[in-house]
């Protein structure tokens, strides 16, 4: 199962963006999922993540910007980011996990191929 990612781009200070993660072929309500990104010269961290029955964990450098939500019936999970920041700029991954644990921890069993996301000042 390959997740597909879509909705980054190329923005200015203070606008916003809404990524989409696409699962295809999976059952997608058993899954937990979860945002990640990963800046040049800086280890992936996690975003924000969701679990099968929408309880939603953000990293402090996302709350208050940043809503990940989820739609079983399109297999699809969003990030929805507010008041971008050129420190948000990287490329943003989404991961599925049966486990909302594991995602915390980012590990999933299945990831996208990531995409990118510029903020400009």
């Amino acid at each position: 199962v390959e997740l597909v990612e879509s909705g980054g781009g190329l923005v200015q200070a203070g606008e916003s963006l809404t990524l989409s993660c696409a699962a295809p072929g999976l059952t997608f309500s058993d899954y937990a999922a979860g945002w990640f990104r990963q800046a040049p010269g800086k280890e992936r961290e996690r975003v924000a993540a969701i679990s099968v029955g929408n309880s939603t964990t953000y990293a402090d450098s996302a709350k208050g910007r940043f809503t990940i939500s989820r739609d079983n019936v399109k297999n699809t999970v969003y990030l929805q980011m507010i008041g971008l920041e050129p420190e948000d700029t990287a490329v943003y991954y989404c991961a599925v996990d049966r486990w909302l644990a594991n995602v915390v921890q980012g590990i999933g069993d299945y990831w996208g191929q990531g995409t990118q996301v510029t903020v400009s000042s």
